[in-house]
């Protein structure tokens, strides 16, 4: 391509200290001049992109998914709205590819109609297995991934409960879903769904990077509040999983890589009917 392909980087974590960031920052970076990239700051400064994108990656956030401080929620929303009118028409080629994490993926559940979002009875903190469904195991996105394979996971609320039905109707796809807990009587958190050929999203962070968590939660203040709140055992555990690179460090390497190589391909491939 003549023209680098040119990301919005959406955060949504409302001027609070983050890695999220940052990890998606040197992952674009990382392919050079292929792409350029701008980063909102859409829950602080309520800034928002415009549809001169051909990339959307929306990231998690602090807080709960129904708290609109400011009304950025409408232009949030009306950008969803105004890139799947794009993709929708049948006379545009090029189109536009998003990718929800966490925070931004409850959000597209909301804009979507899809399952109960609600807040978690626990908080899901570390490293945990997850596992595809038959039509994850299928997913592009997955390839290269065990299942299950290995998230890091910090959610205080959660998306369940989906209408199978529905998601018929309207071709959209749940690709994964949390471990099974099966002493407690608890629907399981589904934690990634396909909206559509362009528009994609993760309940958990797969932009985490594990090298750099690891020196993170390596920090004494870290681990002392980690400690306090989850115990020794769950901290040595995470470090564990943090440390073997069949876990975090190989979802790390796989998912959104293969979001951007395959959004890059079709853009590519779009330019070749372009008059």
């Amino acid at each position: 391509m003549k023209k680098p392909i040119r990301i919005a980087v959406l955060d949504l974590n409302n001027n609070v200290q983050n890695r999220g960031i940052p990890y998606i920052r040197r992952m674009i970076e990382y392919y050079g001049d292929r792409f350029s990239y701008d980063v909102f700051d859409v829950r602080h400064k309520f800034e928002m992109p415009d549809l001169n994108y051909d990339i959307y990656i929306s990231s998690g956030g602090p807080g709960s998914p129904f708290d609109f401080e400011g009304g950025w929620d409408k232009d949030y929303f009306n950008l969803i709205t105004l890139i799947e009118n794009y993709n929708n028409d049948p006379s545009v080629l090029k189109k536009k590819y998003v990718f929800f994490i966490c925070h931004s993926f409850q959000l597209a559940c909301q804009y979507f109609k899809i399952g109960t979002i609600k807040r978690r009875v626990t908080r899901s903190f570390g490293t945990f297995p997850c596992f595809l469904t038959p039509e994850g195991d299928a997913e592009p996105l997955f390839d290269g991934l065990p299942n299950p394979f290995w998230i890091a996971d910090f959610r205080d609320w959660q998306v369940v409960n989906a209408n199978k039905k529905q998601l018929v109707e309207q071709n959209r796809t749940i690709l994964a879903l949390e471990k099974d807990r099966p002493h407690v009587n608890l629907p399981r958190a589904i934690m990634a769904i396909r909206f559509s050929k362009e528009m994609i999203g993760t309940q958990f962070h797969p932009e985490a990077d594990a090298e750099g968590m690891y020196s993170y939660f390596n920090e004494p203040e870290r681990k002392a509040q980690v400690v306090k709140d989850y115990g020794e055992a769950r901290y040595m555990e995470m470090l564990r999983d943090l440390k073997d690179e069949d876990k975090i460090n190989l979802t790390h390497k796989t998912i959104l890589p293969n979001f951007l190589n395959y959004a890059m391909e079709q853009l590519a491939f779009s330019l070749k009917f372009e008059i």
